[in-house]
């Protein structure tokens, strides 16, 4: 029996029905991390006493930077999951960009971006 190069329709579409729900969650957590940045959620000392406002603007300040750091590494996961449905659409999805050979299916369940198979991965260590 040869060895499979790609997977069946059938298997790219589950695939790409994991991807979608992926990143249905991960563009709405993306927008609730720009709205916290910006602030459009309200949930902040603006409307308190000047002292609590003194108090907290060193912890905002933080928790803005740490937002601004999840946001920009959530849209990069947004641009892999949408990365990973244009190689459905070329039925190149699932094949290891090193090795040439499938990615185990329980990867893709698990990293449905993955773009290696776990030995790839490390042996870019």
């Amino acid at each position: 029996m040869s060895e499979r190069t790609r997977y069946s329709e059938e298997e790219l579409q589950e695939f790409k029905e994991i991807i979608l729900k992926k990143l249905d969650k991960a563009k709405k957590d993306y927008e609730l991390l720009k709205n916290t940045i910006t602030l459009e959620d309200g949930n902040d000392t603006q409307d308190t006493s000047p002292t609590f406002k003194v108090l907290e603007e060193g912890a905002a300040v933080l928790s803005k930077e740490e937002a601004g750091k999840l946001a920009q590494r959530q849209q990069k996961f947004i641009q892999h999951l949408q990365a990973a449905l244009i190689r459905i659409e070329n039925k190149t999805y699932g094949v290891c960009r090193e090795t040439g050979k499938l990615i185990p299916k329980e990867r893709l369940r698990a990293v449905p971006h993955a773009t290696l198979s776990i030995d790839a991965k490390n042996n870019q260590k």
